[in-house]
């Protein structure tokens, strides 16, 4: 049977998805070559499973039944199966039908029913709800808007799978049966159960990679030596818990272990009795198909590839690294690689080491993830440099090193991270982001509770790396840093940067404020780290020298001083050797110790505030600082009775400069924003990263399981007093973010705006162009048009007569009333007043034909120049407003002054659309040229509140509309009352079949 042209076989229904336990299915269309797969998955349910579905004894499918389940028109009858090595584990239909429940003979009806079968060896797993998911974004797609269903009341699992998805739903009994009804429309509770769904499923999937119960090591080398082996000789030295079995072909038959590490070998995956949860393919390139498919027989859960020569290779190599991913997703399983350095997991009760890296890290609280070897390299080196060993201030909870992440990617770790107990700072080394527009949403909702401090490599190419195969992102990388402010990530340049906010933000609470004291026994690095907290937009405190031969105990009355007092939100302590006759320790290697001592005391009395070290020649100070220590107990935090009455250590305070008005304290960090399903704010002091204070009640009531521990107080130190305070200095940006996130404003709702007429608008233009337009061309639309569009939202342009000859720009001014402008529209230039092309205040029509003749003397002729008249508005400033859609980046609003500034500085604030008010108030004051609205040197202040009010509409039109791919006001005039919006462009775009926000899938670059 010839499926019709018009209902062709629709490919992008196809998915890839995560299930409850953290395997994959495929989801796709059921087609006419399925009736063997379908028979043979009936048979495999049993006869209660097919009772609740037939509601009678079922025990075949007869072969009409057959007939009817695969052949659909993929409008009115559709059916969806999910798949894992090719077949069937659970099934979706619907049919349209009428208000009397018949089969609907009229395309407007917009009801259908719909009914799922799963196996049952694959029941709880989440199948049906992921079916679900997908059969209702198809059902929307082809105009249906309301399911029906009827179910036994015994079949209690499939009753809350349509109770538990968050639609609007009607229950009603009768008959013996419950017949369910619901809106397919997405609610705020639709969406938070999908993404909760995505999120918890997408996790276990990472946790099973992390937490293998036994690993085998295919391609693990005869003799000592390759990357086979080697991955194998890291496992073994990590102390992991698991099994650990060696696999290569060429191996020996009479083979049963292997020396010198005494690991039982074997020749395929088939001669291992047990369960393999992780398989480390070592092998070349041509041979890793043939594994993936041993590991997907064996029953393997996910898979590493260390193996090179995809796409990094070319585009051979690309199209096998395709076909790859399908070929190990078809089995369930999830790829970290092709191309990867390997995986860490420091828990004691795991101690897994798959990778190539020569020793296991110490176990800490940082999570790390990276896409490149290299750099894992560097990131690790680093680490284990500035704390090494467990406990110590680098220690880390995981590390993954994804190569050319054609399936694993950071997303899936911020998924994992969010709620890991283990991980209290998430580090990501990223030179691509495959899929920017849900990066975007979980660093948000990671940011939230935990820092995200990110590095971006290959920023400025414009193209992805060797190996990386994504959507190319058009906006320029100072929009995606931008944005990726807005989502509370901590964006840093340098390997060197990461370590350095990675490590402050692990061991350190987050500072209340801005406010910073400086204190130490050298004048000039005092003063280097003053200069560097102005640099950084801080308000240090001026800095209290000690005398050059202060002791420890010097050091720690300073430190608890400054702690102490009210103004100070952090303190930077800086340290040179000490010296003079009558030192407390003598010069040399304890000196560092005793100091380190000394600050620890002091910092455990106000573990509330944060304390950075700035060192200069006391490596011996940073080494301490850095290891772990015993946690001080409540006598030895206390001072000492003859403490307060020692003498104030011998110190000075230095002016460098008028220091900062201090401001009030800012109010305590909330553990959420509020616009995440969270409980409220805990009440205290700001939470503590490294839990030294409450840190497991603070989790508890921001829904984070977090297992009590009490963390050794640990300082970072640092060799210059630049990179200190930078540190810090994110770390006071990211807790302001905190702070802001939790009140991020809201969406107004505009009772002048007409969602509907705009959609018909839309619709009747769109229709316009054809159905070969394809959905990534997008399309002016005709500028009265636009001005129609804009105006359904309440976005009224200024009116624009063309004026051809010089007789119509008469006519034209006298319809509008004089004074008017006269303008030219041609491309070269629009928008360039400085060439001259744009005339103000023509009082009267003999001035106006005298302008229109200058103007084409001088410029050209009306063809060239296409000249217009337009009506003039109150002077103030111009500004621009644009919103656009990146096909990775996604929806964007931007803002800036008009001409110079936006064009030639580059001074454009972005946030992503929908935009809040709040949002659009800080986009508004965080553009450089800010002060011109404002009331700079005396002007008149512009009407920011109507400015604002302009962005939200735009970004309510590109957020209800996602057919409006870019929508540009320029200029829009700010008067001190009011605003005009003098020329305006809209273009429009088939949307896409799907985006971040339909059903939850797997990317597939």
């Amino acid at each position: 049977m010839q499926t019709p042209p018009e209902h062709a076989y629709p490919t992008h229904w196809e998915a890839d998805v995560v299930l409850r336990d953290g395997g994959t299915a495929r989801i796709r269309p059921i087609t006419t070559d399925d009736a063997e797969r379908l028979v043979s998955f009936y048979e495999q349910v049993s006869d209660e499973s097919k009772y609740y579905r037939f509601f009678a004894p079922y025990p075949r499918l007869s072969d009409r039944d057959v007939h009817r389940f695969t052949h659909h028109d993929y409008v009115d009858r559709v059916g969806l199966a999910a798949t894992i090595g090719g077949e069937f584990i659970g099934t979706v239909r619907y049919d349209r039908i009428n208000e009397q429940g018949l089969p609907a003979k009229n395309p407007e009806d917009d009801q259908a029913e719909v009914a799922f079968l799963v196996q049952d060896a694959h029941q709880g797993r989440g199948v049906a709800s992921a079916l679900l998911e997908h059969i209702a974004a198809v059902a929307r797609e082809r105009g249906i808007r309301r399911f029906a269903a009827e179910v036994l009341p015994a079949n209690s699992k499939m009753i809350k799978v349509f109770t538990d998805a968050g639609y609007t739903h009607k229950r009603t009994f009768e008959d013996g049966v419950v017949r369910l009804e619901f809106d397919l429309e997405p609610t705020e509770q639709s969406m938070a159960v999908m993404r909760g769904r995505e999120q918890r499923a997408e996790a276990r999937s990472v946790q099973r990679l992390l937490a293998p119960g036994s690993v085998a090591v295919i391609g693990t080398g005869r003799t000592p030596g390759g990357v086979g082996r080697t991955a194998l000789r890291s496992l073994l030295d990590s102390g992991f818990t698991g099994r650990v079995h060696a696999v290569n072909h060429a191996f020996p038959e009479d083979l049963q272990r292997l020396d010198p590490e005494d690991v039982p070998a074997v020749r395929t995956l088939r001669e291992i009795t047990d369960p393999v949860d992780l398989a480390v393919i070592a092998v070349p390139a041509d041979s890793v198909p043939d594994v993936i498919r041993d590991c997907g027989e064996h029953g393997v859960q996910g898979v590493l590839v260390l193996s090179s020569g995809y796409a990094e290779a070319g585009p051979d190599g690309r199209e096998r690294q395709r076909a790859l991913l399908r070929q190990a997703r078809s089995y369930g399983m999830r790829l970290i690689g092709p191309n990867a350095f390997g995986l860490i997991n420091t828990a004691p009760d795991v101690r897994l080491n798959a990778s190539l890296a020569p020793q296991m890290p110490g176990a800490g609280h940082i999570g790390l993830f990276t896409q490149s070897g290299a750099i894992g390299i560097a990131l690790l080196s680093g680490l284990h440099a500035r704390g090494p060993g467990d406990g110590g201030i680098a220690g880390i909870s995981a590390f993954v090193s994804a190569g050319n992440r054609a399936d694993v990617s950071g997303n899936d770790l911020l998924q994992y991270w969010y709620e890991d107990p283990d991980t209290d700072v998430v580090i990501l080394y990223l030179e691509s982001i495959g899929n920017p527009r849900k990066f975007a949403r979980l660093a948000r909702r990671t940011a939230a509770v935990k820092p995200v401090v990110v590095a971006k490599g290959a920023r400025h190419n414009g193209t992805a790396p060797p190996g990386h195969a994504v959507p190319t992102v058009r906006v320029p990388d100072s929009t995606v840093a931008a944005l990726m402010r807005q989502a509370g990530v901590i964006r840093v340049d340098t390997v060197t940067e990461l370590i350095d906010a990675g490590l402050l933000l692990a061991s350190q609470p987050l500072p209340a404020g801005p406010r910073i004291a400086i204190l130490g026994n050298s004048e000039s690095l005092a003063l280097l780290a003053y200069d560097a907290c102005l640099t950084e937009g801080l308000r240090p405190q001026r800095p209290r020298v000690l005398a050059s031969a202060a002791t420890p105990d010097d050091f720690r009355a300073a430190l608890a001083e400054a702690l102490s007092a009210d103004g100070c939100d952090a303190v930077v302590v800086t340290a040179i050797p000490w010296v003079g006759e009558g030192a407390a320790v003598s010069p040399g290697g304890s000196e560092g110790a005793a100091l380190a001592d000394a600050l620890r005391t002091a910092a455990a009395a106000h573990p509330e505030k944060p304390v950075t070290v700035v060192h200069l020649a006391m490596d011996d100070l940073a080494q301490t600082l850095a290891a772990p220590a015993p946690a001080p107990s409540a006598e030895s935090s206390a001072p000492a009775p003859d403490q307060a009455a020692c003498p104030e250590p011998a110190a000075r305070t230095i002016n460098p400069a008028p220091a900062p008005a201090p401001a009030p304290p800012p109010p305590p960090i909330p553990p959420a924003p509020s616009h995440f399903p969270r409980p409220p704010a805990p009440t205290g002091p700001p939470p503590t990263l490294a839990a030294r204070q409450a840190t497991p009640a603070r989790d508890a009531e921001a829904g984070i399981p977090r297992r009590p521990r009490r963390e050794p107080l640990r300082i970072p130190a640092y060799p210059a007093a630049e990179r200190a305070v930078r540190s810090l200095a994110e770390a006071v940006r990211y807790a302001a973010w905190r702070r802001e996130a939790a009140d991020p404003g809201r969406v107004p709702e505009y009772d002048d705006i007409q969602e509907a007429a705009a959609g018909a608008d839309i619709e009747r233009l769109l229709d316009g162009l054809g159905p070969d337009v394809p959905t990534s061309r997008s399309v002016p639309v005709p500028p009265q048009d636009a001005e129609a569009l804009l105006a359904r939202y309440g976005i009224h342009t200024l009116p624009v007569l063309p004026a051809p000859d010089p007789d119509t720009a008469v006519r034209a001014a006298a319809r509008l009333g004089y004074p008017v402008a006269l303008k030219t529209t041609a491309p070269h230039l629009r928008h360039r007043p400085d060439l001259g092309g744009v005339r103000l205040d023509i009082a009267g029509e003999a001035e106006l034909r005298r302008t229109y003749a200058e103007l084409t003397d001088y410029l050209g002729s009306p063809e060239e120049l296409r000249p217009v008249v337009q009506s003039m508005v109150p002077r103030g400033v111009d500004t621009v407003v644009r919103a656009a859609i990146d096909p990775a980046a996604g929806a964007v609003l931007s803002f800036g002054l008009a001409g110079a500034p936006s064009q030639l500085l580059g001074d454009i604030a972005h946030r992503l659309i929908p935009a809040t008010d709040r949002e659009v108030a800080e986009q508004i004051r965080s553009i450089r040229a800010a002060p011109l609205l404002f009331g700079w040197r005396g002007s008149q202040p512009v009407d920011t509140a109507a400015l604002a009010e302009l962005l939200l509409r735009v970004s309510r039109l590109v957020d209800d509309h996602p057919e409006v791919v870019g929508v540009d006001l320029e200029p829009v005039v700010v008067a001190a009352q009011g605003l005009s919006v003098l020329g305006a462009t809209v273009r429009l775009a088939r949307p896409p079949a799907t985006t971040d926000l339909g059903p939850r899938r797997l990317p597939v670059y």
